[in-house]
């Protein structure tokens, strides 16, 4: 599997529906279940974040190619995680 990358904000609404969406479409699809996801708090991790040209969070990076940007509906979270297959 690829890896996949998650840039958020703990206080972030669109951040937690993604979170959500992500445990949604794990627990529909199994094939998804052991896609790991290297969670990334971008105002913990500055320095992180900082390496990563995003503006707008939740931001996903599959195999290091941003692949999603900002707002996010639950069809595009399994649309990335199927990315990573």
């Amino acid at each position: 599997m690829k890896p996949v990358k998650l840039f958020y904000l703990r206080n972030c609404p669109f951040c937690r529906k993604a979170m959500q969406y992500i445990d949604e479409a794990r627990q529909r699809c199994p094939e998804l279940r052991d896609i790991e996801i290297e969670m990334i708090e971008e105002s913990e991790h500055p320095e992180i974040a900082d390496r990563y040209d995003y503006y707008y969070v939740p931001t996903f990076y599959v195999d290091g190619v941003k692949v999603h940007e900002g707002g996010i509906y639950p069809d595009e979270v399994e649309a990335v995680l199927r990315k990573a297959l």
